[in-house]
């Protein structure tokens, strides 16, 4: 066994009962089925299903938990009726994640905890006050696992898909800072990344809607590999699709940059 997930198993132990928050991504799920397998049933699950929560992420969780016997609850956690979260403000993060934390301490009597890994803690993440505020703990950063050493935790466990799965953040943070979250929206996002997988299978794709243009952001190679006649039946397709959800912009293709359509406070720069 690995020192990392020697020391994950062993920060598990020390919470005792807890409830993973698990979102569908390699960080949660690899949580999930680590502290099922330490704990048994004194683990919970909790999954939150809303519009910003991609389909095949709700569909990978539920598949986990009838492979691994999980105890699994999946619920609603209202952010969509939070007015603060759907301004979309360069903290919108705190505000789902307020939502969340709250909705889930509810609903269990035991320890929150979340995939949150060391590298987070570098970058700008509003949710992690949420966090704080509600007791959640994060094994992760406890055990001092990076994205890398969950990936291999995760092929330690064969759990070679998870490890496999490209980072693929909530689809509100698709939608640029301050430009209002709506749910049909986040459904045409969703929709034309499935489409552009479909066409290219690329390592990277993001839908980002900006305030005068759709721009779909793709890893380099794809982006090289895009000639004319593709790059034209995708325009019109995602076009199309986001045109269903009264998003009319044009739509253009860029290399992938990380948080490219949030906006942090200048002091946050």
């Amino acid at each position: 066994m690995s020192e990392h997930r020697h020391r994950l198993e062993g920060v598990i132990r020390d919470i005792g009962p807890l409830a993973v928050a698990v979102s569908g991504g390699v960080d949660s799920m690899t949580l999930a089925v680590t502290a099922h397998r330490v704990l048994g049933r004194r683990a919970r699950m909790l999954h939150a299903v809303s519009p910003a929560v991609p389909e095949d992420a709700s569909a990978r969780v539920r598949d986990y938990a009838r492979r691994e016997g999980w105890r699994l609850d999946v619920i609603d956690t209202g952010e969509f009726a939070d007015a603060n979260y759907r301004a979309n403000p360069h903290d919108r993060c705190f505000y789902c994640k307020t939502n969340l934390y709250a909705t889930m301490a509810d609903a269990v009597d035991c320890v929150l905890v979340s995939g949150t890994n060391s590298d987070d803690l570098g970058d700008y993440r509003p949710g992690l006050r949420a966090a704080a505020e509600h007791g959640v703990r994060h094994p992760y950063v406890e055990a001092g696992m990076d994205k890398e050493a969950v990936r291999a935790t995760a092929r330690a466990l064969a759990l070679h898909d998870l490890a496999a799965l490209p980072a693929s953040p909530c689809l509100s943070s698709r939608v640029e800072t301050g430009l209002a979250i709506e749910p049909k929206v986040l459904d045409a996002i969703h929709r034309a990344e499935r489409l552009v997988q479909r066409a290219l299978s690329p390592e990277t794709v993001r839908c980002r809607v900006r305030r005068e243009a759709v721009v779909i952001e793709l890893d380099a190679e794809s982006i090289r590999e895009l000639d004319s006649s593709k790059t034209r039946a995708l325009r019109q397709q995602i076009g199309t699709l986001l045109a269903t959800a009264g998003v009319t912009h044009p739509v253009s293709f860029q290399t992938y940059r990380m948080g490219s359509a949030f906006l942090r406070p200048s002091n946050e720069r």
